[in-house]
């Protein structure tokens, strides 16, 4: 499912130091070199490069990579060489900061993690930026938003693969009601998103379509310009669908009225060793173009380069 490739015979860790430092001398940045080796990594080995870097020149590979980069290019290796729990407290720090109702990327980070990566995101939040991530999407959020996205942040799910039907049962009655009522901000409606187990969520839904006859996606449809059921049913996505939710972003961010880089580098590179080949599978079956293709045709020069190594372009 991950698009990364990393050799069969991986370099050094100190040989990856010296040749990152190499690339950063002379007159130009080797930018080639730095693809080569840090979109060919993965997080283990990115972290120990990042501490050895680190021990051996005494300065943040970071810092480094800030100084010699720039533009696109630079944030999608920035984010790349980030741990991904360390990823993602920036992401949402960055999606507090910028909050619109429209913003999804709380929700985003909070619904297509584990129970774990989703804890480690939170104290990685405290040690860089010496607060919660529940304090800051509490102060910057509001209304229904806050009241959905504080319970998905805080979340921690039990992870396995036991449903309880009966349950499932009672719990879609649950949910068509209250969409029926259009009681979208209901307690118990967000408590069941916001808490049960990713497999619990997809029986239930499962029964609230056998029985009433729909997906829980169409009958969230009632109003396609409220953005707060736009924001619930990407929730219920991401929950059960993640793939698909993915695939809907890429296909935004890459378009006829021009790209949006931030959305096309969130997903690339948190996705690259998670879930990307579904995600390119699903957008060539939604798009009948290859993501590789359509990512060639919408961006250029380094910013492509490492796209496309992080995409497994060209890798058997």
């Amino acid at each position: 499912m991950s698009t990364l490739t990393v050799p069969a015979q991986v370099p050094s860790v100190t040989e990856d130091c010296e040749q990152l430092r190499k690339a950063f001398e002379g007159w130009g940045t080797n930018e080639q070199l730095i693809i080569s080796i840090l979109a060919h990594r993965n997080a283990a080995q990115r972290k120990l490069i990042r501490q050895t870097y680190a021990d051996t020149y005494g300065e943040d590979l970071l810092k480094s990579l800030d100084k010699e980069l720039t533009n696109d290019f630079e944030r999608v290796v920035m984010l790349w060489t980030l741990d991904p729990a360390e990823r993602d407290a920036f992401l949402a720090n960055e999606a507090t900061k910028r909050w619109t109702s429209s913003n999804q990327v709380l929700m985003e980070i909070a619904c297509t993690r584990s129970s774990k990566q989703l804890l480690e995101a939170r104290q990685a939040y405290h040690a860089r930026f010496k607060k919660s991530l529940e304090e800051d999407v509490g102060y910057h959020t509001n209304g229904d938003f806050r009241k959905l996205l504080l319970p998905l942040v805080t979340a921690y799910r039990y992870e396995g693969d036991e449903v309880n039907i009966t349950l499932a049962k009672s719990e879609a009655k649950i949910l068509h009601e209250k969409i029926s009522n259009k009681a979208y901000n209901d307690e118990d409606l967000i408590r069941i998103l916001a808490t049960r187990s990713k497999a619990q969520i997809n029986a239930t839904l499962n029964q609230y379509k056998n029985v009433y006859g729909n997906d829980i996606d169409q009958d969230l449809e009632a109003d396609p310009k409220d953005e707060y059921l736009d924001l619930l049913r990407a929730t219920v996505q991401c929950l059960v669908r993640p793939e698909h939710y993915f695939e809907k972003i890429l296909r935004l961010a890459i378009n006829k009225q021009g790209t949006d880089e931030g959305a096309l580098t969130r997903v690339v590179t948190t996705r690259a060793e998670v879930d990307l080949k579904v995600i390119k599978d699903e957008y060539q079956r939604r798009n009948s173009v290859p993501l590789d293709r359509a990512v060639v045709k919408d961006t250029s020069g380094d910013y492509e380069k490492m796209l496309l190594a992080l995409l497994g372009h060209g890798d058997a």
